[in-house]
């Protein structure tokens, strides 16, 4: 019989109450939800979040959907960039890159920032700076410039998804933390559908030398979100009031200390933890980025054609964020992750070497593919939240992911530059490296599952 680990020296333990918010009596737990109806059933998970935890949810979901809208802009107009610009396969992905390492400091910045002036607060200034930053790629006038606006994209695009998960977690229960944190994962797959289908509607009645600005410009859509999320959501109270009564909130030098004399330390914690965000979105960024140009470029498909097959990708996608935020409840925050890098990875081979002609097999399997890749991620958003304190949980959570972004964002570099040689296809190949990685850092951290936010 396996049982769950307790939690190593690293960790800090802390009492699982907090002083009594404003106007209560008693301390409050923290991550239990606000919900006073059942928890059990389907929607279990959303009621237990109650009216308050529900308002976040929603805040944190349009956050990330917008997100991900704003980040498959410049994939999906890869192509039409790369002719208007005259653009090498290394440049074009340079674009990518730039985003992703960029997006390390953001969500790094982020993170601190959400320990010092609140979840909702840091929220809204990621958004507004990614939004800001799309629409102006859109009237980028060189290659020069397109990289330097892409650049500062990036910024609030590192930290939108630490601080919104962040903002759920607290609300969430420890029971259906995971499948909460799943579903606000699965706005990525709502926004990446979203910029197929205008990608789809725009490159269909634009040429392509407008249709790419036109795109960007389209990033202008997060703005509505930010006067509602500034009007109706706010942080978790008991997990506020955690945090502002600690001296170390928002400190990168408590998420690096060594610990000693009975003082535990997060730095094993926080090293192992960029190892795994390295490896999975190492694989996932190689897929995302060159899967349109592998499909129109190696395989001749027109756009609509295109958007059919990312169609199967993108559905496979939304389900695996669901089923993994369930599994990682059931199964445990490590075995989720191992399972599906497992499966990631097979995917990936299978998918770049389909034989020629087989494109009713590539449709089929797009569907696999989209699923695994995606579910990977749907137990990042509660297992790194349980493995900080609240005082450093954004700091930790803002660095450990981004810098897993920027270290990740050398793989679709390397499919650029292997692309000339090998082809796009052969070049995927690359990305199965980082699931392996990824299931190596495993071995460096506890589990999870079931614990308490302190």
């Amino acid at each position: 019989m396996s049982t769950t680990p307790p939690p190593p020296r690293a960790l800090p333990t802390a009492p699982r109450s907090v002083p009594a918010a404003p106007g209560t009596d008693t301390p409050t737990p923290t991550g239990t939800g606000t919900g006073t109806g059942t928890d059990d059933g389907a929607s279990g998970w959303l009621r237990a979040l109650g009216p308050r935890g529900r308002r976040a949810f929603a805040g944190a979901f349009g956050g990330y959907g917008l997100d991900s809208y704003d980040y498959f802009t410049l994939p999906l107009s890869m192509v039409a960039l790369a002719a208007y610009f005259g653009l090498t396969s290394g440049q074009t992905g340079l674009l990518t890159t730039v985003t992703l390492v960029v997006s390390a400091v953001g969500g790094a910045l982020a993170g601190v920032l959400a320990d010092r002036i609140g979840r909702v607060r840091a929220l809204l200034i990621t958004v507004t700076t990614y939004a800001v930053f799309t629409v102006a790629c859109g009237f980028a006038p060189n290659y020069e410039t397109l990289l330097v606006f892409r650049a500062l994209q990036g910024l609030g695009f590192g930290g939108e998804w630490a601080v919104g998960a962040i903002l759920v977690a607290e609300y969430a229960s420890a029971r259906h933390r995971g499948r909460t944190l799943g579903a606000v994962q699965s706005a990525w797959a709502v926004g990446w559908a979203l910029a197929a289908v205008v990608y789809t509607v725009v490159f269909s009645l634009a040429g392509d030398d407008l249709a790419w600005r036109i795109m960007f410009w389209t990033g202008a859509l997060p703005a509505l979100l930010v006067v509602w999320v500034r009007r109706s959501v706010r942080d978790a109270p008991e997990a506020s009031a955690a945090r502002e009564s600690s001296p170390r909130k928002g400190s990168f030098r408590a998420i690096f200390a060594r610990g000693g004399d009975g003082v535990p330390g997060l730095l094993r914690v926080t090293l192992f933890a960029a190892l795994l965000s390295t490896g999975v979105q190492g694989g996932y960024y190689t897929l995302a980025t060159w899967v349109p140009t592998y499909l129109k470029d190696e395989r001749g498909l027109s756009v609509v054609g295109t958007g059919g097959y990312l169609t199967f990708l993108i559905s496979g996608a939304f389900i695996g964020y669901l089923t993994g935020g369930y599994l990682t409840d059931r199964l445990g925050r490590r075995r989720n992750i191992w399972l599906f890098a497992l499966l990631s990875a097979v995917c990936v081979l299978a998918y770049a070497n389909i034989p020629e002609g087989a494109d009713t097999l590539l449709l089929v399997l797009g569907f696999p593919l989209g699923f695994c890749m995606s579910a990977i991620f749907s137990g990042f958003g509660s297992y790194l939240a349980e493995l900080y304190p609240t005082a450093v949980r954004g700091t930790g959570q803002g660095f450990t992911y981004n810098t897993g972004r920027a270290v990740g964002a050398v793989f679709p570099t390397t499919v650029g530059f292997l692309a000339d040689s090998w082809g796009v296809g052969g070049a995927l190949v690359f990305g199965a490296i980082g699931y392996g990685i990824a299931a190596l850092a495993l071995l460096g951290l506890p589990e999870t599952r079931g614990k308490e936010l302190t």
